[in-house]
């Protein structure tokens, strides 16, 4: 019997191992998935978060307005109105930024922190300006309908989001 020749054969070569990186498209549509739901969510709930800020400063408003209505006391009026004004400043603003503020400063900071459009009253001139005055005087005079309405107007125009402290 004849000896056949061996066949020349290779060893088998296994492919190299799968790298982790870069991933599959697959995977970046995933993260790109999460990322825009983490997006989504933190928005959602600064919103929620600026407009239950609003909500409850309209709800004091209405407190305040109710107590005035009751005992039409213009001292305790402005002194609340002023209160309520600071709170919700230091809920939307940097704390550095309205902590501070006193006096005319105070005023021009209402005014300017918004957009006011068509509005002509302002609080450094016209009604608001009473709440820099009116706590320091034992009877002060003052028309409190524009006032609230003033402040209401105010809290309303409040942006969409609050400015991140």
């Amino acid at each position: 019997m004849e000896k056949t020749p061996a066949l020349v054969l290779r060893d088998i070569h296994l492919p190299d191992a799968i790298s982790w990186w870069p991933p599959a498209p697959g995977w970046w549509i995933l993260l790109g998935l999460v990322l825009a739901t983490f997006c989504t969510v933190w928005l959602v709930r600064r919103i929620q978060q600026s407009r239950s800020v609003r909500v409850a400063a309209l709800k004091a408003l209405q407190a305040i307005s109710a107590d005035f209505a009751q005992d039409r006391d213009a001292h305790k009026l402005v002194k609340a109105l002023s209160v309520l004004l600071r709170r919700v400043c230091l809920s939307y603003f940097p704390r550095s930024d309205v902590a501070g503020l006193t006096g005319e400063k105070w005023l021009e900071f209402l005014d300017q922190c918004l957009d006011w459009g068509n509005v002509p009253d302002r609080f450094s001139r016209g009604t608001g300006r009473v709440l820099i005055t009116a706590p320091y005087q034992t009877h002060p005079s003052l028309e409190a309908e524009p006032l609230l309405d003033l402040c209401r107007h105010w809290i309303m125009a409040l942006p969409l989001l609050r400015k991140a402290p």
